[in-house]
């Protein structure tokens, strides 16, 4: 286990390049900040020269890869790092210079299990992307099919799981301090993206993804998911089909190449609430550069690795949140919440709709498109610190892709309406999966569940209530030795003075 002056100094030497940046005054700043936090963000930026405007994402992009796929959760979190950072982390761009070849060759044959020669007939040296955690090449296998190859940096596991073990700890170290941190649940919030970098580094992973969205948006006939070549494709390497097309992030070559743009926005709305409503799995990473138009006309998806799941019930409260909020119902998107138990119950229901209600009204009776799906959520978050409302990392995915399909959309079409291109779809689902029938259906298959489930639940209930002195069942969270106040800085101490005859060395023996 890493000791804990290990994870002071890594956390040191990541606050000076955000001081460095700037990034750190809004910490200091927050009067929620735990006073031991806000010591160690004045040590690290002990002596730096700071801009006047905070450079959020190009601080993450110079601590390295586990650093810019942190950020950009973040970006997610405007009640966690607050709206200014929050803005400027959505800029973040997930691309490193490549690895070189050199290095990539032997990955590839080793993760396959056989000479290069014998897999592809041809690859180029020189990759069409790299990103922090892989690297793709254009690749023509030994029957002749063109296809995208997608390799793991090398050592990319072992920084991740480093970085990931410091970030644990300073979680616990913060949420242990109780209060505002407590709150916000930063120990769910890193376990959570534990979750979503760990599948993005087993490629297996990602292929069984896409083949699972290809699978289910057969019936899109607008929309287009390569096909994955699994006998190419391992925990390292990834091997599918090749998409020649334009990228979304080039909106006037779409235009000049004759592409509908409004039509190409219309069947992404349509296309991403048929994941996120209907089948509850949806890609969340659908940014510009991980889209392409072809040239038949049909929208195209790479990039697999970041994908969200939500149970049906979680969706039917949030298409009634978000219904409720148009329609003033506010006191509907109260209930719901204390359904969900989002708001605890000390709370009381009338104050919380009428705290609703102050989201909900500056956008009533705006024109549809004039409705910014983005700003509802913003204000959401904005009152989740008054009302003691834990984080839900089941929906964080869902929140981010949601306001980041606004965006592609708008940039295709500024004029599009979001809410009437949903409408038909939404009316539809809300007809099958809200009415009466489904209701009476949906409690006759709960009630049947739980039948089945009596049994179970009779032979288990000594280890859910144990009898006085026994041990609880532990929770899903690592173990992490916390640092007592008294004892923190005779640790950062200590990472201070490692860090400088560390230096020092480097120095005499050059």
């Amino acid at each position: 286990m890493t000791r804990s002056v290990t994870h002071v100094w890594r956390l040191l030497k990541w606050g000076r390049v955000l001081a460095r940046h700037g990034a750190l005054r809004g910490i200091e700043r927050d009067p929620n900040t735990p006073p031991p936090v806000r010591r160690l963000c004045r040590l690290a930026r002990f002596g730096a020269r700071i801009p006047d405007v905070p450079r959020y994402a190009e601080a993450f992009q110079a601590i390295g890869p586990a650093a810019i796929k942190l950020g950009q959760a973040l970006a997610t979190r405007p009640d966690l790092v607050g709206e200014a950072a929050a803005h400027d982390l959505a800029r973040l761009q997930d691309s490193l210079p490549p690895a070189p070849f050199a290095q990539i060759r032997p990955s590839i044959e080793q993760a396959l299990g056989r000479p290069l020669e014998e897999v592809f007939a041809e690859i180029d040296p020189e990759p069409v992307g790299a990103a922090s955690i892989a690297q793709v090449h254009r690749a023509v296998t030994t029957d002749g099919k063109v296809v995208a190859v997608k390799v793991l940096r090398p050592g990319i596991e072992e920084d991740f799981a480093d970085a990931i073990e410091t970030y644990e700890w300073a979680a616990a170290q913060v949420e242990a301090m109780g209060g505002e941190a407590a709150r916000l649940r930063p120990r769910l919030v890193v376990a959570t993206f534990r979750q979503w970098t760990n599948r993005e580094l087993d490629l297996r992973q990602e292929a069984a993804s896409a083949s699972e969205l290809r699978q289910n948006l057969i019936a899109e006939t607008g929309f287009f998911v390569p096909e994955i070549d699994w006998s190419r494709t391992s925990r390292r390497v990834l091997t599918l089909e090749w998409i020649d097309g334009i990228k979304l992030t080039d909106r006037k070559k779409l235009i000049e190449a004759g592409h509908d743009v409004k039509a190409l926005a219309a069947t992404l709305v349509r296309v991403f609430l048929r994941q996120a409503v209907v089948d509850g799995f949806f890609h969340a990473d659908l940014h510009q550069g991980n889209l392409f138009a072809l040239p038949d006309g049909r929208l195209a998806a790479i990039d697999f690795g970041i994908m969200g799941r939500i149970d049906r019930q979680a969706r039917i409260w949030l298409a009634e949140i978000l219904y409720g909020l148009l329609t003033g119902n506010y006191r509907r998107v109260a209930e719901i919440h204390f359904e969900a138990q989002y708001v605890p119950h000390h709370h009381n229901i009338d104050e919380f709709a009428t705290a609703l209600r102050a989201v909900g009204e500056p956008m009533r009776g705006l024109p549809a498109k004039e409705v910014s799906l983005g700003q509802m959520l913003e204000g959401l978050f904005k009152i989740t610190r008054d009302f003691d409302m834990p984080t839900q990392p089941h929906l964080l995915l869902l929140q981010k892709t949601m306001v980041m399909e606004e965006g592609v959309a708008t940039w295709l079409d500024p004029d599009i309406n979001m809410w009437e291109t949903a409408e038909p779809f939404l009316t539809e689902w809300a007809r099958s999966e809200l009415g009466p029938e489904a209701r009476i259906a949906d409690e006759l298959i709960r009630g049947f569940r739980l039948l089945r489930k009596l049994p179970d639940l009779v032979r288990r209930i000594d280890y859910y209530y144990p009898p006085p002195g026994a041990a609880p069942p532990a929770p899903p969270l690592p173990e992490i030795a916390l640092i007592r106040p008294h004892r923190f800085w005779p640790i950062a101490l200590t990472a201070l003075l490692s860090a400088a005859a560390g230096v020092a060395a480097t120095l005499w023996l050059t």
